[in-house]
């Protein structure tokens, strides 16, 4: 069972990298984070992933656990 205070977390401190991608399944999602934080080195994450993944983090800390585990764990979404 996934955790949505640690998905947050993830999002929040290691969103650059899509450790929350990745925790909640989505392989192709947190490796394109990744390429786009590596590649365009600080500029894409501060102008892309950075805002993504703030949104991210308000967004899963805001869910109930059901509600997360429904959308996320069970649902499989991947974005917002």
């Amino acid at each position: 069972m996934k955790n949505k205070t640690t998905a947050a977390l993830f999002a929040f401190f290691l969103g650059w990298c899509g450790a929350h991608k990745f925790y909640l399944g989505h392989t192709g999602l947190g490796i394109a984070y990744l390429l786009v934080s590596v590649l365009t080195l600080t500029i894409g994450y501060w102008l892309v992933i950075g805002p993504i993944c703030l949104v991210e983090f308000i967004i899963l800390i805001t869910k109930s656990d059901e509600e997360f585990q429904r959308v996320y764990v069970d649902g499989r979404k991947a974005m917002f």
